[in-house]
């Protein structure tokens, strides 16, 4: 018996609309990263583009457990004496607060070509507005994925 490898005429990459709206961010990160890499579907091949279409809504309503939200993301300028840092409540109340789900994602994925590749598949806006209903995106309901009693 041969081991399955897909093609990339056999590679279908539908669209899917996440609702962030009171969803942990881990979790969130962990389903959205899934459906990049394409590992929930059956024909998966680890050397190709399987993943779909993801965009996600609402991301500045998206909650943080804990303490998390006094968590620093840092950074460096480059200078000397140049270390920076925000908190995801600045970032999350900020001008950009899609950044925080883009960093949580970016972060599940591997760091190769072809995840970064895989990351450009991810959209992801603030508000209730998307311009990709053009693409008929089906909603896929996260909601339902993460309750204590639905596990699997």
């Amino acid at each position: 018996m041969k081991t399955y490898s897909a093609t990339p005429a056999e590679i279908e990459k539908p669209w899917i609309l996440i609702d962030a709206e009171g969803i942990v961010l881990g979790r969130l990160a962990s389903i959205v990263a899934t459906r990049l890499r394409g590992k929930h579907k059956a024909t998966f091949t680890p050397h190709m583009d399987m993943g779909d279409n993801v965009v996600i809504i609402n991301a500045d309503k998206v909650q943080l457990t804990g303490k998390k939200r006094d968590e620093h993301y840092y950074w460096h300028t480059g200078y000397p004496g140049g270390i920076k840092s925000r908190t995801k409540r600045q970032i999350l109340s900020g001008k950009h607060p899609e950044r925080v789900v883009l960093q949580a994602v970016k972060r599940m994925l591997p760091s190769n070509r072809l995840s970064r590749k895989q990351f450009t598949n991810l959209r992801v806006y603030s508000g209730n507005e998307h311009p990709h209903e053009a693409q008929m995106p089906t909603v896929l309901n996260v909601k339902t994925m993460n309750t204590k009693n639905v596990r699997g």
